[in-house]
């Protein structure tokens, strides 16, 4: 492991009135658009769901990201369990 490298046990979120949510835990940004955001965290992907989102803070260093905008959604992500293919989908 890497001396820039941080290990990260915790994960915490806060959302404050719905338009402002900080993370920490957080090891990269996967994708984001206006209506969703997918991080990898230490705890599996989380996706943000929503409407003008933006990444306000990004600091990968301490492993924290903080989003703005109306947030709908906070979903973890099973990467074991989701289908790969459209097929999968269904047949599930």
């Amino acid at each position: 492991m890497s001396e820039n490298m941080v290990n990260f046990k915790n994960q915490n979120i806060s959302i404050e009135d719905r338009n402002r949510v900080s993370i920490s835990g957080v090891e990269s940004v996967d994708s984001f658009n206006e209506n969703t955001i997918v991080l990898s965290t230490i705890k599996g992907d989380l996706s943000i769901k929503g409407e003008d989102l933006n990444i306000s803070k990004l600091n990968l260093d301490e492993g924290s990201v903080r989003i703005s905008g109306l947030i709908n959604s906070l979903t973890y992500i099973s990467k074991e369990g989701a289908p790969k293919n459209f097929m999968g989908k269904l047949f599930k």
